[in-house]
């Protein structure tokens, strides 16, 4: 008899509303001076309708008043919610020598500081002075150990349930990264915007869903930063196939969209037409080809460049089968690749490793070859979207299943400083264009 998978906890991860100290570009921090603007307030209430439809099981808020107020707006959407929650494991990051200062005046008063706590945040350190002297305060590698302990507690109490998380900024960004093994040293390089959402599944393996995605607040993702230089990147995965929907195995075999793929691929075109793109990259397989082909069709001036090395994955011998064939036909190998995909070499076909290394040389020349300041779309493939997510954190193969991708699903990628600086990921796997909501409901597909 075979033996049920439990049901994963899913929780959605939300930042507090816009506050007066972020318009006014100050370091909040620990501080609970700062408050809900009436934009934050807004934001609040746009959230609280974007997730009214979903059932909480238990609901978690920061104690500062900022994540508190937005907790409480958004909760008086529910129905039948449960009480809230304000542990203090979800406190903002502590950094007590520059709380309530300006932005500027910090880069101005410590700008050797300011600079690692860019650059190199798993390093920045403040000495503090206490009673039994001075001691060295990590406050990045500290709000990891929190987020760690704020894990460790909840998950064992909401085992397959859905839970509501509303915190901050700096925690959330560790909450993320303890959760999916993202190391410090990429704090910056997980973007948090005021009500954007995020959704993490804790199963046999854990999973983001999706992140810091504002579709509910009228935007459609971040825009850019003040003094970006580099390339902004838009990393789509085709249209649904015929077998995405039977769950059938594709890798190289050149399966074309069907008509469900065509209306996501025209959905994608109609959400993304105002953008301004630059250049335009596919894997020249069918179905991402015309999926990127209906995205241009609002941006004629661009053509369109194929790359081999974006090919989806060989799944040899497993191509065209289903997930019931292969296990009669491959006994073992099929959980193998559930559990520990990086150790499976595919009948006739490729491993992990080879993927790896071929993306990662073929998304190292997009990013290269990008002009400054320019906007640019890929179109690829579930496997192949997935190891170049990984990459931006320095994740081995052993991550393979920690980031979704869905059909026609948008991730944004900025380059700040080029391909000499550290990734930011704004923004990973909207689908709100296709389904309206918050939840990826698109085909899984036999990955």
């Amino acid at each position: 008899m075979k033996q049920e998978t439990p049901q994963p906890t899913r929780v959605i991860l939300v930042r507090h509303g816009q506050s007066s100290y972020n318009s006014q570009q100050r370091i909040q921090g620990r501080s609970d001076k700062s408050v809900l603007t009436e934009k934050g307030r807004d934001q609040a209430s746009k959230i609280g309708t974007a997730l009214g439809s979903l059932t909480f099981d238990a609901i978690y808020s920061s104690p500062l008043q900022r994540a508190k107020e937005t907790t409480t707006i958004a909760r008086s959407c529910f129905n039948n919610p449960p009480e809230l929650q304000t542990p203090d494991t979800l406190q903002e990051i502590d950094l007590p020598l520059w709380q309530e200062m300006l932005k500027h005046e910090v880069k101005e008063k410590f700008p050797e500081e300011y600079y690692c706590w860019k650059e190199k945040p798993d390093e920045f350190r403040m000495q503090l002075s206490t009673p039994e002297g001075a001691i060295n305060h990590f406050p990045v590698l500290a709000l990891y150990e929190q987020a760690n302990t704020f894990w460790q507690d909840i998950l064992s109490r909401h085992q397959g349930q859905t839970i509501l998380i509303v915190a901050h900024n700096g925690i959330n960004r560790c909450l993320l990264g303890s959760a999916l093994g993202i190391p410090a040293a990429h704090y910056h390089s997980i973007q948090q915007s005021n009500c954007g959402v995020s959704v993490l599944n804790f199963g046999n393996f854990t999973q983001l869903e999706s992140m810091n995605v504002i579709s509910h607040m009228g935007e459609n993702f971040p825009s850019l930063r003040q003094g970006h230089r580099g390339c902004r990147l838009l990393l789509v995965r085709h249209g649904e196939t015929e077998w995405n929907w039977q769950k059938r195995f594709q890798g190289v075999r050149d399966v074309p969209l069907n008509e469900n793929g065509r209306e996501q691929s025209r959905c994608a075109a109609e959400f993304l037409k105002d953008i301004k793109i630059d250049f335009a990259v596919s894997s020249p397989m069918l179905r991402p080809k015309e999926t990127a082909e209906i995205i241009l069709q609002h941006h004629p001036q661009t053509t369109l460049q194929l790359e081999k090395e974006m090919m989806e994955i060989s799944h040899g011998l497993w191509e065209g089968k289903l997930e019931s064939e292969i296990r009669q036909e491959f006994p073992g190998q099929l959980e193998q690749w559930q559990s520990s995909p990086e150790t499976v070499q595919m009948p006739e076909g490729e491993n992990l490793q080879q993927v790896w290394s071929r993306v990662k040389v073929a998304w190292d020349r997009i990013v290269e070859s990008a002009p400054p300041d320019s906007t640019g779309i890929v179109v690829a493939h579930d496997a192949v979207n997935k190891a170049i997510l990984c990459q931006l954190f320095g994740l081995e193969p052993d991550h393979f299943w920690t980031f979704k991708q869905g059909n026609c699903a948008v991730t944004v990628i900025d380059y700040p400083q080029g391909i000499e600086g550290q990734p930011v990921l704004q923004t990973m796997n909207i689908t709100a264009h296709l389904s309206g909501g918050i939840l990826d409901k698109t085909a899984a597909g036999a990955l």
